[in-house]
């Protein structure tokens, strides 16, 4: 018998033992029968998955019963509401897809004060038109040493400033009720320390010492860090942190107080599996699965993207198609580009964020030249069938070059050189340089460094508005919308960090903040002003010209299907200053990354998109003239053309 069909016969003889002790938990026989009907499609899957990450201990299959009784109190204690969304996204497998997706993403407490608050601003997200609302994290961290959310101390309980989790389960209840699906982040390579699986672990309970990594010495991580990075090594250098209370070193790859989970141990997967679905059963309909490719340890290798960090994410997500099918994952990888790649699928994870095109939208910015991008995108953005880029601008974090070198080379560019000219225009130190950007973890042993700054910044909105420059001012709202315009139409979910819809600028009030001084990333996570939004409808202010302008793209694209589950093709227009794509060969989008008009030759144009003779711009109802036989951009011009 071939491996494949002993795991599968495996698996059923498993099933046939373990189902008669699920059976007592599910009192009603018709849900029963429901739950059971799910868990034969799916359990073969899951049996292969923990079957290759446990098997070879002793207690797999204790562990493995406690996983599906876990699956099954979460089924049982779904509500009918979010089980009658199950069946819908069952029946509709690719909902994520649809050309009427649009995303924002906020901090709660920034954005609208609390929960309440941002209950009371929906109105606000649909006038926008957005259909998918990511609340940064707002689970109960501690008061200093959070990470802006991002060390957990309880995945059960909202941090009291912002509500409580019954706040949050009615806000996803309204949100849905508004066509919003709710997007939260699940943190779950590392706990705060003062989680209380962490607490327990300080008080010597032996069991949750074995949910994190913990050694006696030095000796273990010695060895660990000679193939190691180093994530902040300005803030947080080495990857190890001594704890006195315990007298070891704990592996803490981000912050000393973010302890990293060990799934080397089947009960750390069970409970934060436990974490996950209890997050489902508030109406959560998306995580974003966060750093992802730091889940597995394995001495001699750079503990990322091994190849378990996916069979983990995998084994979740067969295991979500049981107790909770409308669930949806995320992925944020922020690595090489072949690697971020890897974690899209239908069966890990359907949608994940785009940080190459991203940081590449940046790089044309500064070089007013397309090559690298529309090289780099020609390779990489294809990606499997019924999954998605999250295609973004900016999000709370940091801005890391994160192209591929093997790209760069093979358009004449050396990565190492580029990303310094980069780092020093974008931080406004290269001369010409629009940008009023600052600087984030920085290395000075090989000088690398990523970039702060909201988008109207880094856009020269910042600079010129200070140097009171009419020009300036005006190709600065030019660059603003053109990148949007970008993530808008290149086929996938966009995604605008909330305040970008009004041109929100720098903020350098978190210096005096002792939690946030060191951070320079707050810089562009300021509080959300409701007294420039109240200017969105006059189109006289650059508030009310970049949210009009923004809402007008974001109505077209929801009405023009061929933005649904698009096919993208980029190419060469023979202007270095002009990108192009075609998507699903219906909508020809170019853009002009010049502060000078740009002209393309419909010749070779028409190489990629036949146009006929008729082609007009979707975002104004008017003719492109090409009688002439060019397309003229205006600077920093875009056009969605479409034949008539």
């Amino acid at each position: 018998m071939d491996s494949e069909k002993w795991l599968h016969h495996e698996a059923q003889v498993t099933l046939s033992r373990l189902l008669p002790r699920i059976e007592p938990m599910l009192n009603d026989p018709e849900d029963y029968t429901k739950f059971v009907t799910r868990v034969q499609e799916h359990f073969p899957r899951v049996f292969s998955l923990l079957y290759q990450l446990y098997g070879g201990r002793y207690d797999f299959f204790y562990h493995l019963e406690q996983i599906l009784l876990t699956v099954a109190r979460s089924w049982s204690e779904r509500q009918d509401d979010l089980r009658a969304l199950d069946r819908r996204r069952e029946s509709e497998r690719d909902w994520y897809l649809n050309e009427a997706m649009v995303g924002g993403v906020a901090y709660v407490d920034l954005f609208a004060g609390d929960l309440k608050g941002i209950q009371q601003k929906i109105p606000y997200f649909k006038e926008l038109g957005l259909t998918y609302l990511h609340l940064m994290p707002l689970f109960d961290a501690p008061l200093v040493n959070s990470d802006g959310g991002y060390a957990v101390s309880n995945y059960r309980k909202v941090n009291p400033k912002l509500g409580n989790m019954a706040n949050l389960s009615k806000l996803a209840s309204e949100l849905r009720r508004e066509g919003i699906s709710l997007v939260l982040d699940f943190v779950f390579n590392h706990t705060s320390d003062e989680h209380r699986w962490a607490l327990r672990a300080l008080e010597g309970q032996e069991e949750y010492q074995n949910y994190y990594y913990m050694f006696p010495d030095r000796t273990l991580p010695d060895q660990y860090e000679q193939t190691l990075r180093e994530i902040f090594p300005d803030q947080e250098p080495g990857n190890f942190t001594y704890v006195p209370a315990l007298d070891r070193w704990v592996w803490t790859t981000f912050n000393h107080f973010q302890w990293d989970l060990n799934y080397k141990n089947p009960a750390t997967f069970n409970a934060m599996m436990g974490e996950m679905l209890y997050l489902a059963n508030q109406g959560v309909e998306i995580l974003r699965l966060d750093a992802v490719a730091f889940l597995w340890k394995e001495m001699g290798t750079p503990c990322e993207n091994l190849p378990q960090a996916h069979l983990i994410i995998q084994a979740f997500n067969a295991l979500v198609q049981i107790a909770a099918p409308a669930l949806l994952f995320k992925s944020e990888a922020i690595v090489h580009p072949r690697d971020v790649a890897t974690y899209i699928s239908v069966n890990e994870c359907p949608i994940s964020y785009n940080p190459t095109f991203m940081a590449l939208i940046w790089e044309a910015m500064a070089t007013r030249e397309v090559k690298l991008l529309r090289h780099s995108m020609s390779k990489r953005f294809d990606i499997p069938e019924n999954t998605a880029w999250v295609n973004y601008v900016r999000v709370h974090d940091d801005i890391g070059w994160s192209f591929a070198d093997e790209d760069a080379i093979e358009v004449g560019i050396q990565g190492y050189d580029h990303r310094q000219f980069l780092n020093q225009f974008f931080i406004g130190i290269f001369p010409g340089s629009f940008s009023t950007g600052l600087s984030f973890g920085y290395n000075p042993q090989n000088q690398d460094m990523r970039i702060c700054g909201t988008t109207a910044s880094l856009s020269g909105l910042e600079k010129a508005l200070a140097d009171d420059e009419k020009y300036a001012i005006e190709h600065s709202i030019r660059r603003i919308l053109m990148i949007h315009s970008l993530i808008l139409s290149a086929g996938g979910i966009p995604l605008i960090y909330l305040g970008d819809e009004i041109a929100t600028l720098n903020d350098y009030s978190y210096k005096s903040d002792p939690g946030k001084a060191k951070d320079d990333r707050w810089v562009h996570r300021p509080r959300f002003n409701w007294n420039r939004a109240a200017l969105r409808t006059d189109h006289a202010t650059i508030e009310g010209r970049i949210f009009q302008s923004l809402k007008h793209m974001i109505q077209v694209r929801k009405r023009t299907p061929a933005f649904r589950d698009a096919q993208t093709l980029f190419f060469d227009t023979q202007n270095p200053h002009v990108l192009a794509y075609a998507c699903n060969r219906e909508v020809l989008i170019l853009a002009n990354f010049s502060e000078f008009e740009q002209v393309i030759d419909r010749d070779v144009i028409h190489a990629y998109f036949p146009l006929t003779n008729r082609p007009y711009d979707l975002l104004t109802n008017a003719k492109v003239d090409v009688a002439d036989g060019f397309i003229r951009l205006m600077p920093y011009g875009y056009l969605w053309v479409t034949n008539s």
